[in-house]
């Protein structure tokens, strides 16, 4: 089983995630030097990050072979955080478009899929914003820009919700939830669904 933890930054998953999966957990990739600049190579960065999203697919795949779980930290298919720039502003459409493509690709080539459990954090900005003031262990010096992306990111996981009923809950549970694959995982006309339910525009 695949369970994968959502939420603005400070929302609290990576604390959940500590918490509940030990050494189950897959962690974020954070900043990767030398990653291609979106501006300057839009081409070249779509393909650096789905790559990346599918290190970490691979990642969580095997924990799950070696302990019968894992639990990300954010979802190997980050498409949505593209998307939810360009929802604000803060992406062009072409950047969105290449990272579809890029994602599409790699779903289509059975090297990434859907988890088998969402959890997403429905944290409000001020609770979050709190939680990252006494958080002297990270820094946070986007975090402006992340909690603007609050109401596009809980679009995304409704909508995912809507195409893979009964994987996603918007809140995170007093414990890990336990369970099986709950069905197709690399599902390219369940990925194909859920964006053509998505806003298309900003």
């Amino acid at each position: 089983m695949i369970v994968v933890v959502e939420g603005i930054s400070a929302s609290g998953k990576s604390t959940w995630c500590a918490r509940h999966g030990g050494s189950h957990v897959v962690p974020e990739n954070g900043r990767i030097a030398g990653a291609p600049d979106r501006v300057a190579d839009p081409t070249g960065a779509a393909a650096f990050w789905a790559e990346r999203n599918i290190d970490r697919w691979q990642a969580a795949l095997a924990v799950e072979r070696a302990t019968g779980h894992a639990v990300c930290d954010t979802d190997p298919l980050k498409l949505h955080y593209v998307w939810c720039l360009w929802r604000v502003g803060e992406a062009s459409e072409r950047d969105w478009s290449l990272e579809l493509a890029a994602t599409r690709q790699t779903i289509a080539d059975g090297r990434i899929g859907f988890a088998d459990r969402y959890l997403v954090a429905d944290t409000d900005v001020e609770t979050a914003r709190r939680q990252a003031m006494i958080d002297a262990r990270r820094r946070r010096r986007n975090f402006d820009l992340h909690a603007r992306l609050r109401p596009a990111l809980l679009e995304w996981y409704t909508v995912l919700d809507v195409v893979l009923p009964g994987r996603v809950q918007f809140s995170l549970p007093a414990n890990l939830p336990v369970g099986r694959t709950v069905g197709q995982r690399r599902d390219l006309a369940a990925f194909d669904a859920m964006i053509a339910r998505l806003p298309q525009s900003k």
